[in-house]
């Protein structure tokens, strides 16, 4: 078993303790945002800073997606925010079904594209999205994901996507970045109140 953003993990959680953990690691990137040399937080504003602002953990959001590998993968350019072009490959597409408790949001069956830099050796699957809250509650820019994988994915594999963990990219605070932003194919037309808000 590995951690929420693994492979091979059980979408059934013990929901305290995921809640538990999921509200550490917020207050742990508080901590970092306020504090650390690095926070993209420029330096005069971090005084005034008392944390980001997130949806409330819903474990609605946290779901197990199939994974198809492309074993040719195709490059993707996809704009920065300094209107630059990054090249990613798709190495995969997720597919998952959104059922929330709340009758007023969609549900369905949805898919996003995994990424991996060109060229780059992590395993890490990037998957920037924009959703319905992009530029109202979350982000003009749209959000990210980075699912750490232990091991080669399989067609059929079964990972977890847990929404609850979606952030802004670091642009989103300061101009000094650089950030790519979400192709087309991976703007979902449905509402993901879950991880980071963001309003400016």
């Amino acid at each position: 078993m590995t951690d929420d953003t693994g492979a091979d993990v059980d979408i059934d959680v013990d929901v305290d303790r995921w809640r538990d953990e999921l509200e550490s690691k917020r207050r742990e990137k508080d901590e970092f945002f306020a504090d650390h040399p690095q926070s993209p937080i420029p330096p005069e504003d971090r005084e005034a800073f008392d944390g980001l602002e997130y949806f409330d953990p819903d474990p609605d959001y946290r779901v197990s997606a199939t994974v198809e590998v492309h074993d040719d993968p195709e490059p993707v350019p996809m704009e920065t925010t300094a209107d630059r072009e990054m090249r990613y490959l798709r190495v995969v597409t997720l597919s998952f079904e959104l059922d929330p408790a709340d009758e007023d949001l969609a549900s369905g069956e949805f898919e996003l594209a995994g990424y991996q830099q060109e060229g780059a050796r992590e395993q890490a699957l990037f998957v920037p999205f924009r959703d319905k809250t992009t530029g109202q509650q979350t982000y003009r820019g749209g959000r990210y994901m980075e699912l750490e994988v232990d091991r080669s994915l399989e067609t059929g594999d079964e990972i977890v996507l847990d929404f609850n963990l979606a952030y802004s990219p670091f642009c989103a605070y300061s101009e000094t970045f650089d950030c790519p932003l979400p192709p087309e194919e991976n703007w979902l037309e449905v509402v993901i109140p879950a991880g980071e808000r963001y309003e400016e």
